[in-house]
C-alpha cells in the first residue's frame, strides 16, 4: 500500500522545514563566530575590562542600597 494524498506531502513539508531550520541555525552560528573572531585581542581585553568595571559599579550600588 502506498501513501497518497495530503498525508505524504505534509511529512515532506515538515522535513523540508526541519532542513531549512538547521541550515538557518548553522548560518547564524557561523555569522556569530566570524563576528567574534573579528575582534583583536586588545579589543577583547578592553571589552572585558569595561564589563568588569560595570559589574563592580553595580555591585557597589547594591551594597550601598543594602546599607540603608
Amino acid at each position: 500500500m502506498s501513501r497518497s494524498g495530503r498525508g505524504g506531502s505534509a511529512w515532506k513539508l515538515l522535513g523540508l522545514a526541519g532542513v531549512v531550520g538547521i541550515a538557518a541555525t548553522g548560518a547564524a552560528v557561523a555569522r556569530a563566530e566570524r563576528r567574534r573572531r573579528a575582534y583583536t585581542p586588545d579589543e577583547i581585553r578592553e571589552r572585558l575590562h569595561a564589563r568588569h568595571a560595570e559589574t563592580e559599579d553595580q555591585n557597589a550600588l547594591g551594597r550601598d542600597a543594602s546599607d540603608g
